[in-house]
């Protein structure tokens, strides 16, 4: 390659720069990013962290609003509806097995039969779209039941004379059946058993038998037994005066006689009449006009338990309670370990040594015994308060003992040197120089603070040792004990959604804790912001 000489070079080579030739630097001309600023730059940048943080919250607004969006109580059951499965109105509207308030069913002729009486009387879909399929042998039947119209009649049911007027009310009014034809005494089936079986409405073949078979017409319905009663004749003490519009109309019906006849509504007996009351719409009629709780409509979004409790009420109170008493607790572990390890990490030596031996103490107190002595001495105090006293008494230990070590890690750091150097005084050199270095590996801790409460309050709920189901409150383990005995009865729905708001808790909250602990590292501050 040639070189130049500099020292030779020819005139006609140089010319004049115009002004607009110069090169200056440019202003490095940017907005400073705060500490928190940067943090949350780094949290976004985390995919996963993003994704639990997004869970997270909504399991906080689940829990803070279900339970505004529910009528039912952690504290109302109804053993009629017990172990009903989930429905929604989309989902039953759409008509897709899903769902839908149905469960599959295989059962025998006989019950298969009541199943198709009880549609015939009623005229709802007892069997989802009256479909059914049998084996190959004829014996076992299959299909979807529908567990809310499949409860039926119940047994019989005592009513107030006031109340059977007011349902009368209610039906005219309404147009909404309640009350059905009533069968005589003598005419029912002799067995206790099935004396008082409400859904039993038919001619039988044998009333004396153990198992009720209908006697099916020729078109294979089954015929009704109602009490009836001339219209001409007078009528008995025994016979509440009223009709059906639905069933026979205001003026009656003619027999076969030729002669006009009316049912039979209910029965007089001690303590009021004895009715046969379709419990749908008894249901309905109970929440709607006498309670008027805003319960309109037997509506269990995710089903029920075996004793009848709505899930979707029990795990939003549940949720809620267990989110803000793990919250509590976190703030006060929280702001007692801050205090506690930073003084014993700062100052060390005696200090130290005073304070680590009575952390020592406490830490080896195991929580079953704390809990157990509690419960014990506070019998008649609240299960929430003996659970918050036993977490509280050494759960401050761990935040204590991780403040202590960042504080050791820190507090002999140049800058800390030059801070003391200075003349800052303790304080100041602990909660602004020390304490926000520690703060990715503080926060870290407390976020993954919050699910460990609950997983340990849901624990012992789950196992009994606290009872936590008194008035409006419940819990996530009382949820998920009633479904692990729901299993074997086929509904593992009951514990099907409490343990997924638990999986899902835990798996987010991990995630979120861990893009926090990234975010607030003052090793990455600077990077890639």
């Amino acid at each position: 390659m040639e070189m130049t000489n500099i020292n030779n070079i020819p005139v006609e080579k140089f010319k004049f720069a115009d002004r607009g030739d110069y090169k200056h630097d440019s202003k490095f001309d940017t907005k400073p990013v705060s500490y928190f600023q940067g943090a949350f730059r780094r949290f976004a940048k985390n995919k996963g962290a993003v994704v639990g943080g997004i869970v997270v919250a909504i399991l906080v607004l689940f829990a803070m609003i279900a339970p505004f969006f529910t009528a039912f109580q952690p504290s109302y059951y109804d053993m009629s509806y017990a172990h009903v499965t989930p429905k929604s109105k989309l989902f039953s509207n759409l008509g897709v097995d899903f769902w839908d308030g149905c469960k599959e069913k295989n059962a025998n002729l006989v019950a298969l039969t009541k199943d198709l009486a009880l549609a015939q009387e009623t005229g709802r879909e007892v069997i989802k779209d009256n479909y059914f399929t049998v084996d190959e042998g004829g014996s076992t039947y299959s299909y979807r039941y529908d567990t809310y119209y499949g409860v039926g009649f119940g047994k019989y049911k005592i009513i107030t004379n006031e109340e059977y007027l007011a349902i009368q009310d209610y039906q005219n009014r309404t147009g909404r059946q309640v009350l059905y034809p009533t069968v005589k005494y003598a005419d029912r089936p002799t067995q206790e058993k099935n004396k008082y079986d409400a859904n039993i409405y038919y001619v039988t073949e044998d009333p004396k038998a153990a198992i009720i078979r209908p006697k099916l017409n020729s078109e294979g319905e089954v015929t009704p037994n109602y009490w009836k009663y001339k219209a001409d004749e007078k009528k008995s003490k025994l016979i509440p005066d009223y009709n059906s519009l639905r069933i026979e109309g205001q003026d009656g019906f003619i027999g076969d006689d030729g002669q006009r006849y009316f049912y039979a509504y209910g029965r007089n007996v001690d303590g009021g009449v004895e009715v046969r009351a379709e419990y749908y719409e008894y249901y309905i009629y109970y929440h709607t006009e006498v309670k008027k709780d805003g319960i309109t409509e037997p509506l269990f979004v995710f089903g029920t338990t075996a004793t009848g409790k709505d899930i979707f009420a029990c795990l939003a109170y549940g949720a809620r309670f267990s989110f803000i008493f793990a919250i509590v607790v976190a703030v006060a572990n929280f702001t007692v370990g801050i205090i506690w390890g930073s003084i014993a990490g700062y100052f060390g030596g005696k200090t130290d040594l005073f304070m680590e031996r009575i952390t020592d103490i406490l830490g080896a107190i195991p929580t079953m015994i704390v809990i157990t002595l509690l419960k014990y001495h506070m019998g008649a105090s609240s299960q929430t308060l003996v659970l918050f006293i036993s977490f509280f008494l050494t759960g401050w230990i761990g935040m204590a003992s991780l403040t202590r070590m960042q504080f050791y890690r820190f507090k002999n750091q140049e800058y800390v040197l030059a801070a003391r150097t200075l003349g800052a005084r303790d304080r100041r050199i602990m909660f602004k120089h020390i304490f926000p270095n520690g703060l990715g590996t503080i926060v870290t801790s407390s976020a993954l603070t919050i699910p460990s409460m609950i997983y340990s309050e849901t624990s012992l709920s789950y196992l009994g040792i606290i009872n936590l189901e008194a008035g409006n409150t419940t819990s996530v383990g009382t949820l998920i004990a009633a479904g692990q005995k729901s299993i074997m009865a086929n509904a593992g729905y009951v514990a099907f959604f409490p343990c997924a708001f638990l999986c899902l808790l835990m798996l987010s909250f991990n995630l979120f804790g861990n893009g926090l602990r990234d975010a607030f590292n003052p090793s990455l501050r600077g990077a890639e912001d």
